[in-house]
């Protein structure tokens, strides 16, 4: 047996196996499921293009700002005025934030390698943790990757199929997707509908809940709608039901300090559960956390998955979040507020007074409706020719002809940049015939 195997010709064919262990019918069967799997993504991507909701990437090379610069297809870059992030303190390159975090990155590393029981929680973990924790006068808080991976870590960590949770109808899909993740019956209730809310508390009722939960953004991101929390704290406490807030499109900016919809409407003591972002307001880099109660949190360190099976936040990250966070207890006095709320009424005085359609309340959220995908993506690549950097949104990110272009106004941007994107709003929606003719500055 030795002899056969090590004879020259057997050995050749040994290599051979051990290199190429497949066999021809092997290899074919391959293709063949390759080739297949290709013809039903390409037919998927065929229909997303023929209903006109294909989304591209533009490319920008430069740091985020109310003043970008993005290279086109054809590889020329252009100065471009970007109305389109949630950079909504200007903070993403801000000297403060990025100094800090660059010290953090010589002081700390580059990251952890570990998730954070085993070997990746740093004295600046727990700090920022701590930071979060007296910006809302909680108890404890706990750090994420992103609050996409905070809201697929709470629902089934604290819920089980003796609780229900009651969601708002136009949640973010973070939410509805980790609520699928859970045991509890679920229950939706119409957007910022307090009548339908009471009605589906009652149905938790009726099935014998043991804890009932209502879940809803503060602002909705797609409508700059702001979540009525102080009537929703209301029906709560009728029906003893605890509350939930994704808080990511208000945390920085939102309520006196910038402590986000509970302290806009007064109830920071009523709401239980906040989960919220690093990436927006907060420096704009990535991250997200929930804050609450100390039990909580010590639960979420012990069973929330998407946080024991993640690395840590590197520590440039934190750094980063670390100065935002100081930066917004300053906002006050440094004038950053006012700029922000200032441009968003400029803004949306301008363009409803020329005969757009504003979604949402005085947020800097404002969507401009425009109803058509097609349409909707025309006029943000018409705005991109005019320097305007905006994006559209069609379904599935929104609901079907509800196409938009949803700007969002930041503090970072001057008076001359907001009425710039105003003049060529209304340019080119008398070319496209989204307002009249008449309609002027």
């Amino acid at each position: 047996m030795l002899r056969r195997i090590t004879s020259p010709s057997n050995v050749n064919i040994a290599r051979r196996l051990i290199l190429n262990p497949l066999t021809s019918s092997t290899r074919m069967s391959s293709t063949k499921a390759q080739t297949q799997f290709n013809q039903v993504l390409k037919t998927e991507i065929e229909s997303i293009k023929a209903a006109g909701t294909y989304k591209s990437e533009r490319v920008i090379v430069s740091p985020q700002n109310s003043a970008i610069r993005v290279a086109g297809k054809d590889g020329k870059v252009s100065a471009q005025v970007n109305f389109c992030a949630n950079n909504y303190l200007g903070l993403a390159d801000h000297p403060e934030v990025i100094a800090r975090s660059k010290h953090f990155l010589d002081t700390h590393g580059s990251g952890l390698s570990s998730v954070r029981f085993i070997c990746g929680t740093q004295n600046i973990h727990k700090d920022l943790e701590n930071q979060i924790t007296k910006f809302y006068g909680t108890e404890d808080t706990i750090l994420y990757a992103s609050c996409f991976d905070a809201n697929a870590g709470i629902f089934e960590t604290i819920l089980t199929d003796q609780d229900a949770v009651i969601s708002d109808s136009l949640n973010h899909a973070s939410i509805i997707d980790g609520i699928r993740l859970c045991k509890a019956k679920r229950f939706r209730y119409k957007n910022c509908d307090m009548n339908d809310l009471e009605a589906r508390l009652q149905e938790a009722d009726k099935a014998g809940a043991r804890l009932k939960l209502i879940a809803t953004d503060g602002v909705f991101s797609m409508d700059g709608k702001i979540a009525p929390l102080d009537k929703i704290c209301d029906i709560a406490e009728k029906y003893n039901a605890l509350i939930f807030v994704d808080d990511c499109h208000s945390t920085g900016f939102l309520g006196p300090n910038g402590r986000g919809t509970a302290e806009y409407f007064g109830v920071q003591d009523r709401v239980h559960i906040v989960n919220s972002t690093l990436g927006k307001a907060l420096g704009g880099a990535a991250g997200g956390y929930t804050t609450g109660c100390k039990e909580m949190i010590d639960l979420l360190r012990n069973r929330s998955r998407p946080y024991l099976f993640s690395n840590s936040l590197p520590p440039a990250v934190v750094g980063s979040a670390s100065a935002a966070l100081d930066l917004i207890e300053s906002a006050k006095t440094n004038g950053l507020f006012d700029q922000l709320w200032g441009n968003t009424t400029l803004f949306r005085k301008l363009l409803g007074d020329a005969g757009f359609t504003i979604k949402g309340d005085n947020h800097p959220i404002s969507p401009v409706m425009l109803g058509d995908a097609r349409l909707a993506s025309e006029f943000a690549d018409k705005m991109l020719q005019r320097g305007i950097y905006v994006v559209g949104f069609s379904y599935p990110v929104v609901p079907k002809g509800e196409a938009r272009i949803r700007v969002q106004l930041s503090a970072a941007h001057s008076e001359e940049q907001i009425r710039q994107a105003a003049a060529a709003f209304i340019d080119i929606g008398r070319e496209l015939g989204v307002i009249g003719a008449k309609s002027k500055l």
